[in-house]
Protein backbone atom coordinates (compact mmCIF):
# COMPACT_ATOMS: atom_id res chain seq x y z
CA UNK A 1 0.00 0.00 0.00
CA UNK A 2 1.34 3.87 -1.00
CA UNK A 3 2.81 5.24 2.43
CA UNK A 4 0.92 8.27 3.65
CA UNK A 5 3.10 11.04 4.58
CA UNK A 6 2.57 12.72 8.10
CA UNK A 7 -0.07 15.43 8.18
CA UNK A 8 1.62 18.69 7.23
CA UNK A 9 0.31 20.27 10.07
CA UNK A 10 -0.30 18.82 13.62
CA UNK A 11 -3.25 17.92 15.21
CA UNK A 12 -3.68 15.27 17.57
CA UNK A 13 -6.37 12.76 16.23
CA UNK A 14 -4.79 12.72 12.86
CA UNK A 15 -1.43 12.36 13.89
CA UNK A 16 -2.89 9.46 16.09
CA UNK A 17 -4.85 7.51 13.41
CA UNK A 18 -1.41 8.25 11.31
CA UNK A 19 0.57 6.34 14.17
CA UNK A 20 -2.41 3.44 13.81
CA UNK A 21 -2.13 3.56 9.85
CA UNK A 22 1.86 3.30 9.85
CA UNK A 23 1.56 0.03 12.03
CA UNK A 24 -0.81 -1.61 10.86
CA UNK A 25 -0.66 -0.57 6.93
CA UNK A 26 3.18 -0.46 6.86
CA UNK A 27 4.06 -2.72 9.37
CA UNK A 28 5.90 0.16 11.33
CA UNK A 29 6.91 0.05 14.70
CA UNK A 30 4.86 2.26 17.32
CA UNK A 31 8.68 3.36 18.81
CA UNK A 32 9.91 4.74 15.34
CA UNK A 33 6.17 5.74 14.54
CA UNK A 34 5.40 7.43 18.34
CA UNK A 35 9.44 9.13 18.11
CA UNK A 36 8.24 11.01 14.80
CA UNK A 37 4.93 11.97 16.05
CA UNK A 38 5.84 12.80 19.58
CA UNK A 39 8.72 15.73 18.52
CA UNK A 40 5.72 18.27 17.76
CA UNK A 41 3.30 17.78 20.74
CA UNK A 42 3.30 18.79 24.32
CA UNK A 43 4.66 16.08 26.48
CA UNK A 44 1.12 15.66 28.05
CA UNK A 45 -0.51 15.23 24.32
CA UNK A 46 2.49 12.42 23.92
CA UNK A 47 0.88 10.52 26.73
CA UNK A 48 -2.48 10.75 24.83
CA UNK A 49 -1.25 9.88 22.10
CA UNK A 50 0.63 6.76 23.08
CA UNK A 51 -2.09 5.49 25.01
CA UNK A 52 -4.80 5.55 22.18
CA UNK A 53 -2.40 4.26 19.59
CA UNK A 54 -1.67 1.52 21.70
CA UNK A 55 -4.99 0.90 22.97
CA UNK A 56 -6.33 0.16 19.28
CA UNK A 57 -3.54 -2.14 19.27
CA UNK A 58 -5.07 -4.06 22.40
CA UNK A 59 -8.48 -3.85 20.69
CA UNK A 60 -8.02 -3.74 17.31
CA UNK A 61 -10.17 -7.32 16.77
CA UNK A 62 -13.10 -5.64 18.42
CA UNK A 63 -12.62 -2.30 16.61
CA UNK A 64 -12.63 -3.79 13.59
CA UNK A 65 -16.15 -6.32 14.11
CA UNK A 66 -17.76 -2.72 14.53
CA UNK A 67 -16.22 -1.38 11.59
CA UNK A 68 -17.03 -3.79 9.68
CA UNK A 69 -20.99 -3.23 11.33
CA UNK A 70 -20.95 0.30 10.46
CA UNK A 71 -19.61 0.71 7.01
CA UNK A 72 -21.04 -0.34 3.78
CA UNK A 73 -17.79 -1.05 2.28
CA UNK A 74 -13.73 -0.73 3.40
CA UNK A 75 -12.48 2.87 2.50
CA UNK A 76 -9.24 2.11 -0.21
CA UNK A 77 -6.10 3.82 -1.56
CA UNK A 78 -5.46 7.22 -0.02
CA UNK A 79 -8.76 7.25 1.86
CA UNK A 80 -7.84 4.42 4.07
CA UNK A 81 -6.21 6.35 6.51
CA UNK A 82 -9.49 7.59 7.24
CA UNK A 83 -10.49 4.17 8.64
CA UNK A 84 -8.06 4.31 10.67
CA UNK A 85 -9.12 7.36 12.09
CA UNK A 86 -12.26 6.23 12.85
CA UNK A 87 -10.83 3.37 15.16
CA UNK A 88 -9.46 5.82 17.44
CA UNK A 89 -12.80 6.99 17.51
CA UNK A 90 -14.61 3.92 18.07
CA UNK A 91 -11.97 2.96 21.36
CA UNK A 92 -11.83 6.26 22.47
CA UNK A 93 -15.59 5.72 22.44
CA UNK A 94 -15.82 2.21 23.96
CA UNK A 95 -12.78 2.26 26.04
CA UNK A 96 -11.44 5.41 27.33
CA UNK A 97 -12.78 8.67 29.71
CA UNK A 98 -12.69 11.04 26.51
CA UNK A 99 -16.44 12.25 26.57
CA UNK A 100 -18.74 10.93 24.06
CA UNK A 101 -19.19 15.10 22.50
CA UNK A 102 -15.43 15.19 22.18
CA UNK A 103 -14.50 12.14 21.05
CA UNK A 104 -16.92 12.45 18.18
CA UNK A 105 -15.97 16.00 17.03
CA UNK A 106 -12.43 16.10 17.60
CA UNK A 107 -12.40 12.83 14.99
CA UNK A 108 -14.19 14.37 13.14
CA UNK A 109 -12.85 17.75 12.77
CA UNK A 110 -9.42 15.74 12.29
CA UNK A 111 -10.16 14.13 9.14
CA UNK A 112 -9.44 17.12 7.12
CA UNK A 113 -5.69 16.85 8.55
CA UNK A 114 -5.38 13.45 6.65
CA UNK A 115 -6.91 14.44 3.56
CA UNK A 116 -10.06 13.35 4.43
CA UNK A 117 -12.15 16.66 3.81
CA UNK A 118 -15.26 14.76 1.76
CA UNK A 119 -15.37 12.21 4.32
CA UNK A 120 -16.15 14.50 7.52
CA UNK A 121 -19.83 13.15 7.39
CA UNK A 122 -18.91 9.74 6.90
CA UNK A 123 -16.70 9.49 10.04
CA UNK A 124 -19.39 11.27 12.33
CA UNK A 125 -22.34 9.12 10.87
CA UNK A 126 -20.25 6.07 11.40
CA UNK A 127 -19.40 7.05 15.25
CA UNK A 128 -23.20 8.70 15.69
CA UNK A 129 -24.24 5.20 14.57
CA UNK A 130 -21.82 3.26 16.87
CA UNK A 131 -23.76 5.05 20.12
CA UNK A 132 -27.28 4.84 18.92
CA UNK A 133 -27.20 1.04 17.93
CA UNK A 134 -25.45 0.50 21.41
CA UNK A 135 -22.61 -1.93 20.18
CA UNK A 136 -20.83 -1.84 22.70
CA UNK A 137 -23.11 -3.68 24.60
CA UNK A 138 -23.65 -6.44 21.73
CA UNK A 139 -21.80 -9.54 23.07
CA UNK A 140 -18.76 -10.77 20.83
CA UNK A 141 -19.36 -14.89 20.00
CA UNK A 142 -16.38 -14.93 18.37
CA UNK A 143 -13.39 -15.85 21.30
CA UNK A 144 -10.97 -14.98 18.92
CA UNK A 145 -12.42 -11.57 18.49
CA UNK A 146 -12.86 -11.26 21.77
CA UNK A 147 -9.72 -12.23 22.71
CA UNK A 148 -7.66 -9.26 21.15
CA UNK A 149 -5.12 -11.40 19.31
CA UNK A 150 -4.60 -12.53 15.57
CA UNK A 151 -5.83 -16.35 14.62
CA UNK A 152 -2.92 -17.71 14.56
CA UNK A 153 -0.94 -16.47 18.14
CA UNK A 154 -4.96 -17.07 19.28
CA UNK A 155 -4.53 -20.93 18.65
CA UNK A 156 -0.57 -21.28 19.03
CA UNK A 157 -1.38 -20.18 22.89
CA UNK A 158 -3.87 -23.09 22.59
CA UNK A 159 -1.99 -25.78 21.42
CA UNK A 160 0.65 -24.63 23.76
CA UNK A 161 -1.25 -23.99 27.05
CA UNK A 162 -4.36 -26.06 26.75
CA UNK A 163 -6.75 -25.54 29.30
CA UNK A 164 -4.48 -22.43 30.83
CA UNK A 165 -4.19 -20.24 27.37
CA UNK A 166 -7.38 -18.33 28.21
CA UNK A 167 -5.29 -17.40 31.00
CA UNK A 168 -2.36 -16.69 28.96
CA UNK A 169 -4.35 -14.76 26.98
CA UNK A 170 -5.50 -12.54 29.67
CA UNK A 171 -2.60 -11.95 30.80
CA UNK A 172 -1.46 -10.95 27.46
CA UNK A 173 -3.62 -8.16 26.91
CA UNK A 174 -3.40 -6.86 30.81
CA UNK A 175 -1.56 -3.72 30.88
CA UNK A 176 2.14 -4.20 32.29
CA UNK A 177 3.99 -2.17 35.37
CA UNK A 178 7.06 -0.31 35.24
CA UNK A 179 10.54 -1.62 36.58
CA UNK A 180 13.60 -0.77 37.37
CA UNK A 181 16.74 -1.75 38.05
CA UNK A 182 18.57 0.08 40.85
CA UNK A 183 22.15 0.73 39.57
CA UNK A 184 24.12 -0.06 42.47
CA UNK A 185 27.54 1.15 41.36
CA UNK A 186 25.70 4.44 41.92
CA UNK A 187 23.21 4.00 45.02
CA UNK A 188 21.77 1.06 47.02
CA UNK A 189 18.31 0.22 46.87
CA UNK A 190 17.36 1.38 50.38
CA UNK A 191 18.45 5.00 49.36
CA UNK A 192 16.47 5.04 46.19
CA UNK A 193 13.78 3.90 47.54
CA UNK A 194 14.19 7.16 49.93
CA UNK A 195 14.50 9.10 46.86
CA UNK A 196 11.46 7.44 45.81
CA UNK A 197 9.55 8.18 49.34
CA UNK A 198 10.70 11.96 49.07
CA UNK A 199 9.19 12.34 45.86
CA UNK A 200 6.24 10.85 46.69
CA UNK A 201 5.82 8.19 43.95
CA UNK A 202 4.69 4.49 45.08
CA UNK A 203 6.24 1.91 44.70
CA UNK A 204 7.13 -1.89 45.38
CA UNK A 205 9.70 -4.35 46.32
CA UNK A 206 10.41 -7.73 44.76
CA UNK A 207 12.50 -10.40 47.25
CA UNK A 208 12.97 -12.30 43.83
CA UNK A 209 14.82 -9.34 42.63
CA UNK A 210 17.39 -7.61 44.83
CA UNK A 211 18.12 -4.75 42.48
CA UNK A 212 14.35 -4.15 41.20
CA UNK A 213 12.15 -1.41 42.28
CA UNK A 214 8.51 -1.94 40.94
CA UNK A 215 6.13 1.67 40.49
CA UNK A 216 2.88 1.86 41.37
CA UNK A 217 1.78 3.66 38.50
CA UNK A 218 2.60 5.32 35.81
CA UNK A 219 5.79 7.81 35.33
CA UNK A 220 7.23 10.02 33.45
CA UNK A 221 10.54 8.30 33.67
CA UNK A 222 13.13 11.53 32.63
CA UNK A 223 11.50 12.48 36.04
CA UNK A 224 12.16 10.00 38.49
CA UNK A 225 14.56 10.86 40.90
CA UNK A 226 18.29 10.49 39.60
CA UNK A 227 17.32 9.70 35.81
CA UNK A 228 20.45 12.18 34.56
CA UNK A 229 22.88 10.62 36.98
CA UNK A 230 22.30 6.65 36.33
CA UNK A 231 20.83 6.04 39.01
CA UNK A 232 18.35 3.40 37.58
CA UNK A 233 17.22 1.73 33.93
CA UNK A 234 14.16 0.72 33.23
CA UNK A 235 14.13 -2.82 32.95
CA UNK A 236 11.25 -5.73 33.76
CA UNK A 237 12.08 -8.05 36.38
CA UNK A 238 12.18 -11.11 34.01
CA UNK A 239 14.94 -9.31 32.05
CA UNK A 240 16.69 -8.94 35.49
CA UNK A 241 16.72 -12.38 35.92
CA UNK A 242 19.65 -12.59 32.87
CA UNK A 243 22.82 -11.50 35.12
CA UNK A 244 21.88 -13.67 38.09
CA UNK A 245 21.24 -16.65 35.82
CA UNK A 246 24.46 -16.28 33.90
CA UNK A 247 26.51 -15.20 37.15
CA UNK A 248 29.48 -14.14 35.53
CA UNK A 249 32.53 -14.07 37.82
CA UNK A 250 35.35 -11.54 38.18
CA UNK A 251 38.21 -11.53 35.48
CA UNK A 252 35.91 -13.68 33.51
CA UNK A 253 35.58 -13.04 29.69
CA UNK A 254 31.59 -12.50 28.68
CA UNK A 255 30.13 -11.65 25.53
CA UNK A 256 26.29 -10.27 25.84
CA UNK A 257 25.17 -11.45 21.76
CA UNK A 258 22.00 -9.44 20.82
CA UNK A 259 23.27 -7.00 23.51
CA UNK A 260 20.93 -3.83 22.29
CA UNK A 261 19.37 -1.50 24.00
CA UNK A 262 22.20 -2.77 26.35
CA UNK A 263 19.83 -3.23 29.39
CA UNK A 264 21.18 -6.72 30.28
CA UNK A 265 25.13 -5.33 29.81
CA UNK A 266 24.49 -2.78 31.93
CA UNK A 267 23.12 -4.87 34.68
CA UNK A 268 26.35 -7.44 33.69
CA UNK A 269 28.78 -4.90 34.66
CA UNK A 270 27.08 -3.57 37.85
CA UNK A 271 27.50 -7.19 39.22
CA UNK A 272 30.69 -7.79 38.24
CA UNK A 273 32.46 -4.61 37.60
CA UNK A 274 35.74 -6.82 37.68
CA UNK A 275 35.70 -8.63 34.09
CA UNK A 276 38.72 -9.30 32.17
CA UNK A 277 36.79 -8.62 29.20
CA UNK A 278 32.39 -7.58 28.29
CA UNK A 279 31.66 -7.43 24.43
CA UNK A 280 28.31 -6.07 23.61
CA UNK A 281 27.65 -7.72 20.15
CA UNK A 282 24.56 -6.66 18.05
CA UNK A 283 24.11 -6.70 14.42
CA UNK A 284 21.87 -3.73 14.42
CA UNK A 285 24.43 -0.55 14.11
CA UNK A 286 21.34 2.49 14.81
CA UNK A 287 20.42 0.21 18.10
CA UNK A 288 24.06 0.10 19.42
CA UNK A 289 23.65 3.92 19.51
CA UNK A 290 21.41 3.09 22.29
CA UNK A 291 23.56 0.62 23.95
CA UNK A 292 26.01 3.45 23.78
CA UNK A 293 23.87 6.05 24.98
CA UNK A 294 22.42 3.86 28.15
CA UNK A 295 26.63 3.13 28.71
CA UNK A 296 26.72 6.83 29.09
CA UNK A 297 23.93 7.50 31.45
CA UNK A 298 24.67 4.58 33.65
CA UNK A 299 28.39 5.52 33.77
CA UNK A 300 29.60 2.46 32.83
CA UNK A 301 31.87 4.47 30.16
CA UNK A 302 34.57 5.31 32.84
CA UNK A 303 35.95 2.21 32.54
CA UNK A 304 36.56 0.22 29.09
CA UNK A 305 33.51 -2.08 29.88
CA UNK A 306 31.41 -3.50 27.73
CA UNK A 307 33.43 -3.26 24.22
CA UNK A 308 30.62 -2.51 21.46
CA UNK A 309 30.66 -3.92 18.42
CA UNK A 310 28.99 -4.35 15.54
CA UNK A 311 27.93 -8.06 14.21
CA UNK A 312 26.10 -10.34 12.95
CA UNK A 313 25.96 -13.30 15.71
CA UNK A 314 25.73 -16.43 13.47
CA UNK A 315 28.91 -15.55 11.79
CA UNK A 316 31.82 -15.22 14.54
CA UNK A 317 34.72 -15.32 11.99
CA UNK A 318 33.66 -11.33 11.34
CA UNK A 319 34.36 -10.07 14.73
CA UNK A 320 34.90 -12.86 16.76
CA UNK A 321 39.17 -12.28 18.07
CA UNK A 322 39.13 -16.24 18.58
CA UNK A 323 39.64 -16.02 22.39
CA UNK A 324 36.98 -17.91 23.76
CA UNK A 325 34.33 -16.32 26.42
CA UNK A 326 33.83 -17.97 29.59
CA UNK A 327 30.17 -16.86 29.62
CA UNK A 328 27.74 -16.33 27.21
CA UNK A 329 24.35 -14.08 27.29
CA UNK A 330 22.12 -14.81 23.93
CA UNK A 331 19.12 -12.96 23.84
CA UNK A 332 18.00 -14.55 20.83
CA UNK A 333 16.44 -12.76 17.80
CA UNK A 334 12.66 -13.93 18.99
CA UNK A 335 8.69 -13.54 18.07
CA UNK A 336 8.47 -11.36 21.36
CA UNK A 337 5.40 -12.81 22.32
CA UNK A 338 6.19 -12.28 25.72
CA UNK A 339 6.26 -8.55 26.00
CA UNK A 340 2.78 -8.01 23.97
CA UNK A 341 1.41 -7.08 26.85
CA UNK A 342 3.80 -3.94 26.66
CA UNK A 343 4.29 -3.35 23.19
CA UNK A 344 0.40 -4.06 21.93
CA UNK A 345 1.75 -3.45 18.64
CA UNK A 346 4.11 -6.97 18.31
CA UNK A 347 0.92 -8.89 17.73
CA UNK A 348 0.00 -7.28 14.19
CA UNK A 349 3.38 -7.07 13.27
CA UNK A 350 4.59 -10.33 13.84
CA UNK A 351 2.88 -13.69 11.33
CA UNK A 352 2.67 -17.16 11.73
CA UNK A 353 5.19 -17.88 8.98
CA UNK A 354 7.85 -15.64 11.46
CA UNK A 355 7.99 -18.37 13.72
CA UNK A 356 9.61 -21.17 11.30
CA UNK A 357 12.22 -18.61 10.23
CA UNK A 358 13.04 -17.18 14.11
CA UNK A 359 13.33 -20.77 15.06
CA UNK A 360 15.79 -21.47 12.28
CA UNK A 361 17.96 -18.24 12.91
CA UNK A 362 17.87 -19.02 16.74
CA UNK A 363 19.55 -22.67 16.54
CA UNK A 364 21.89 -20.92 14.01
CA UNK A 365 23.00 -18.56 16.06
CA UNK A 366 23.25 -21.02 19.02
CA UNK A 367 25.22 -23.62 16.89
CA UNK A 368 27.92 -20.47 16.17
CA UNK A 369 28.04 -19.25 19.35
CA UNK A 370 28.58 -22.45 20.84
CA UNK A 371 32.34 -22.74 19.15
CA UNK A 372 33.25 -19.41 20.65
CA UNK A 373 32.82 -20.54 24.40
CA UNK A 374 35.35 -22.03 26.31
CA UNK A 375 35.39 -25.59 27.35
CA UNK A 376 33.51 -25.40 31.42
CA UNK A 377 32.12 -22.41 30.24
CA UNK A 378 28.59 -21.29 30.35
CA UNK A 379 25.92 -20.05 27.80
CA UNK A 380 22.71 -18.51 28.98
CA UNK A 381 19.73 -18.92 26.17
CA UNK A 382 17.26 -16.49 26.43
CA UNK A 383 14.12 -15.12 24.89
CA UNK A 384 11.21 -12.90 25.52
CA UNK A 385 8.65 -15.38 23.51
CA UNK A 386 6.21 -17.61 25.37
CA UNK A 387 6.08 -20.34 22.14
CA UNK A 388 7.99 -23.80 23.05
CA UNK A 389 9.26 -23.60 19.26
CA UNK A 390 12.02 -20.93 20.31
CA UNK A 391 12.27 -22.28 23.80
CA UNK A 392 12.28 -25.49 25.19
CA UNK A 393 11.98 -27.29 21.95
CA UNK A 394 14.52 -25.31 20.73
CA UNK A 395 16.99 -26.39 23.88
CA UNK A 396 15.92 -29.93 23.52
CA UNK A 397 17.01 -29.96 20.19
CA UNK A 398 20.18 -28.95 20.61
CA UNK A 399 21.21 -30.96 23.77
CA UNK A 400 20.69 -33.81 21.32
CA UNK A 401 23.05 -32.26 18.93
CA UNK A 402 25.85 -31.65 21.00
CA UNK A 403 26.84 -34.12 23.43
CA UNK A 404 29.41 -31.50 24.80
CA UNK A 405 26.27 -29.49 26.16
CA UNK A 406 24.46 -30.06 29.55
CA UNK A 407 21.66 -28.52 30.43
CA UNK A 408 22.45 -26.48 34.48
CA UNK A 409 18.85 -25.79 35.82
CA UNK A 410 18.03 -22.64 37.00
CA UNK A 411 14.82 -23.74 38.55
CA UNK A 412 14.28 -27.13 39.81
CA UNK A 413 11.50 -28.06 38.06
CA UNK A 414 13.29 -28.31 34.69
CA UNK A 415 13.72 -31.51 33.30
CA UNK A 416 15.61 -32.83 29.84
CA UNK A 417 12.43 -33.20 27.99
CA UNK A 418 11.70 -29.98 29.16
CA UNK A 419 14.29 -27.84 30.29
CA UNK A 420 14.49 -24.17 31.00
CA UNK A 421 12.58 -21.85 33.20
CA UNK A 422 9.35 -20.69 31.14
CA UNK A 423 7.90 -17.20 32.40
CA UNK A 424 4.30 -16.41 31.72
CA UNK A 425 2.85 -13.08 30.98
CA UNK A 426 1.97 -11.80 34.97
CA UNK A 427 3.78 -14.19 36.56
CA UNK A 428 5.43 -12.41 39.94
CA UNK A 429 4.21 -9.01 37.51
CA UNK A 430 6.68 -9.97 35.18
CA UNK A 431 7.00 -10.17 31.13
CA UNK A 432 6.98 -13.61 29.60
CA UNK A 433 10.64 -14.95 29.40
CA UNK A 434 12.65 -18.15 28.59
CA UNK A 435 15.71 -19.04 30.19
CA UNK A 436 17.77 -21.90 29.63
CA UNK A 437 21.46 -22.60 30.69
CA UNK A 438 24.16 -24.97 28.94
CA UNK A 439 27.14 -25.54 30.20
CA UNK A 440 30.10 -27.11 27.25
CA UNK A 441 32.05 -29.93 28.76
CA UNK A 442 35.59 -30.02 29.53
CA UNK A 443 35.94 -32.65 27.20
CA UNK A 444 33.35 -34.47 24.44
Amino acid sequence: MKPTPLPKQKNLRADCAWVIYQILEQGKSSRDCLERVQRRHHPRDNAWIQEMSLGVMRKLPILQHWLRELLDRPLKGNKKVIEHLILLGLYQLAFSRVSQHAAVGETVNASPYLGGTALKGLVNAVLRNFMRQELINKPIDNPIIASGLPKWLFKALEDAYGQDADAVREATNAMAPIWLRVNTKQISISDYAAALDAAEISYSLSPAHPDAIRLEGREDITGLPGFEKGHFAVQDGAAQLAAHYLDAQPHERVLDCCAAPGGKTGHIIERTPDLAYCLALDADENRLKRVEENMARLQHTQTNLPVIKQGDAAKPDTWWDGQHFDRILLDAPCSATGVIRRHPDIRWLRKSSDIDALAALQAEILTSLWQTLKPGGTLLYATCSILPQENSQQISAFLERNADATLVPVIKTETPSNPGRQILPGEQQMDGFYYARLVKSLSK
